[in-house]
């Protein structure tokens, strides 16, 4: 290997301490315990010398010197001084550039770990009675000295979730090989100058006890990317001691130790983001049965949430579920049935043993028919029986869904899915009783509000109760969107319309592909007589989704029309809507758009019957100057489109009628 400058930052030799001497709170006598070689009266302690306590020798000094070989390693010098001994920088012939680190006890295994967020070890070397690990040299930053630095911005949220989530994936490939780490803190964790994360602490690695230690899989998971490095200056891998745990060492309790970790790096900016706080109140919960079950799981939560930190800082939203999420895709608002059968699907847990068979089931039957074939299979584990109850949910029989739910929760009473199902119910019978059984969210939002309908009595109180049950799916899954959504929703029938609009707020700008979130805050705000900003929420879902074409047509009712805002369109609003239905003209069949067409020339024809607005031929309203003899025109045209398409001679002859009613006079 070639050399290079010593003084260079790069070259590992400019990290090697000048005069290495033992910390004075480690001056200790190995044998007594008593200070030996400590400062006093300002001169210095003696670096060699007897203790005056038991007359044990001592010395200061790291016991390698420059040239010293430990096995194929030869020192080059010290480093630091961690929690077992001195830290040595080495070369060895085919690794380059190393660490010598002293560790108790035969670590041999350590050679045996192999991932990408772990430093590579080597070999494990002996010299006497000293054991020594042979590790990569890291060049990096400590993730404490990054944190205290005050020469550059102090990372943002999203980059210390990154650091937890680079780790986590290295915390379930030790517990798959049988093996634990013994906490985590910021000293154990570099951030070094090519991007990487690393855990450098190889001596908090250890065999798990036998009765936690599982059967080891065959291969990883993906590892996650991580974001861009902090920076730094260089460092050295193995600095700081870790602080040692006497928990059992299994999932959990790695868990536990992320969650402090992640909590120790966000700081109070948990207070500031819902779904990091209930995220860390699970991963550090009491009792270990609460916590995520291993370090995996943590990680697709953690994903779900880092996306949402990225959207309400400002960055670019990320589209669809993250990997190992338990919820299917947004389904269209646009369907015949109730807004509730538009959430999101639970997805059958990955784990369960009937998961491969309900996957294979096809979705495009109807619910009676999947129903009979999955009661045919007479499979009983917990989420075939959470499939059965939605399906009874959807099919009306309330009672067999109930009793479905009631059978999984008193035998998997930590089974969430009976929450989401059990939210899914109440919201069907309350859609029931409340007569809102039809209907999506696409409608001109004069059924249904949200601001108090249908709020009060048993149809509120099972409201309420779907809002309790989404609130224990959030705190057992924080981060899936599908949650929110659906506590927006529930929010909105239970009549709370600011919750409902601020889940529903949330949802949009996190992922502007579930796109009831978009609708359910349009609902809200045209409510509240806020016509712009329904209209906000409305622009926000992209036109190439499926729902983009009634998203745009909702718009023009919004922009044009009272459209449930409870007051008349400006003219600036009706030119708005005539521009955004002359964009969708290629999008809609003529009834659709005689149908717009009818809904803008009515009211703009009322407003100017009442004078609340001025004739102006400069502004064309659904393809008619703002007059009325053009408007009475273009009204009647609209009225013919849609006598030409009606289903029945009846609905023609009535759209006849109203053409000639609302023709403009002449005196021919």
């Amino acid at each position: 290997m070639a050399d290079t400058d010593p003084s260079d930052p790069s070259d590992p030799r400019s990290r090697l301490l000048a005069d290495p001497r033992l910390p004075q709170r480690l001056r200790v006598c190995t044998r007594c315990g008593d200070p030996v070689g400590r400062a006093r009266g300002g001169r210095a302690g003696l670096v060699e010398g007897f203790c005056a306590g038991c007359g044990q020798r001592y010395s200061l000094r790291p016991p390698l010197r420059a040239g010293d070989r430990v096995g194929d390693v030869e020192v080059v010098g010290a480093l630091a001084h961690g929690g077992q001994g001195w830290l040595y920088l080495g070369r060895e012939r085919s690794a380059g550039w190393v660490v010598l680190r002293p560790l108790a006890g035969d670590r041999r295994f350590l050679t045996e770990i192999d991932h990408p967020a772990i430093v590579r070890t080597h070999a494990f070397v002996e010299r006497g009675a000293t054991g020594y690990a042979v590790l990569d040299y890291v060049d990096g930053t400590p993730l404490r000295e990054r944190l205290a630095r005050r020469d550059t911005p102090p990372p943002t949220t999203t980059e210390m979730i990154d650091v937890v989530l680079a780790v986590l994936p290295a915390l379930g490939h030790l517990h798959r090989r049988g093996l634990g780490y013994r906490g985590l803190t910021p000293e154990g964790i570099v951030l070094d100058t090519r991007g990487r994360i690393l855990l450098v602490d190889v001596d908090a690695i250890h065999r798990l006890a036998p009765a936690s230690a599982p059967v080891p899989a065959a291969a990883d998971p993906p590892t996650i990317p991580t974001a861009r490095s902090a920076g730094g200056s260089a460092g050295m891998a193995g600095m700081g001691a870790m602080a040692g745990g006497s928990e059992k060492a299994q999932a959990p309790a790695q868990v536990l130790a992320a969650g402090r970790l992640l909590g120790t790096l966000v700081g109070d900016a948990a207070g500031r983001h819902e779904s990091l706080r209930r995220l860390l109140a699970k991963a550090t919960a009491g009792e270990a049965a609460r916590r995520y079950p291993d370090a995996e799981l943590l990680e697709h939560a953690l994903l779900g949430v880092r996306r949402e930190v990225v959207a309400a800082d400002g960055g670019a939203p990320v589209p669809g579920p993250v990997r190992g999420s338990r919820f299917g895709s947004d389904a269209s608002p646009v369907g015949t049935g109730a807004p509730w059968e538009v959430l999101p699907t639970l997805l059958p847990d990955p784990r369960d043993p009937a998961a491969g068979a309900l996957a294979a089931l096809p979705d495009d039957l109807p619910p009676a028919r999947l129903a009979g074939m999955l009661a045919a299979l007479a499979v009983t584990s917990p989420s075939a029986q959470l499939r059965l109850a939605d399906l009874r949910t959807r099919l009306g029989e309330h009672d067999a869904a109930q009793a479905l739910l009631e059978r999984v929760e008193a035998d998997h009473p930590r089974e969430w899915g009976v929450d989401w199902q059990r939210g899914l119910l109440l919201l069907a019978i309350h859609a029931h009783a409340t007569g809102r059984d039809n209907g999506s969210g696409d409608g001109d939002g004069s059924r249904r509000s949200g601001s108090g309908s249908g709020s009060g009595g048993a149809a509120g109180s099972r409201a309420r109760a779907a809002v309790r049950a989404f609130e224990r799916v959030l705190d057992e899954a924080p981060g899936e969107l599908a949650a929110q959504l659906a506590l927006a929703y529930a929010g909105e029938q239970a009549g709370d319309a600011a919750g409902a609009a601020r889940y529903y707020e949330r949802v949009a700008v996190t992922d502007p592909t579930l796109t009831g979130a978009a609708f359910g805050l349009a609902r809200l705000r045209a409510a509240a007589g806020d016509r712009d900003g329904a209209a906000a929420a409305l622009r926000r879902v992209p036109a190439s989704s499926p729902a983009g074409v009634a998203a745009r047509t909702r718009l023009v009712r919004v922009l044009g029309t009272e459209a449930g805002t409870g007051s008349p369109p400006d003219v600036a609003g009706l030119a708005a809507a005539s521009a955004v239905l002359a964009d969708l003209d290629a999008d809609l069949d003529p009834p659709a758009q005689a149908a717009l067409v009818r809904d803008l020339l009515t009211g703009a024809l009322a407003l100017l019957t009442a004078g609340a607005i001025a004739p102006d031929p400069a502004v064309t309203v659904a393809g008619a100057p703002l007059r009325p003899a053009a408007v009475r025109a273009g009204l009647e045209r609209a009225y013919r489109t849609l006598a030409r398409h009606a289903a029945t001679d009846r609905e023609r002859h009535a759209l006849v009628d109203l053409a000639n009613g609302v023709r403009p006079r002449t005196l021919l």
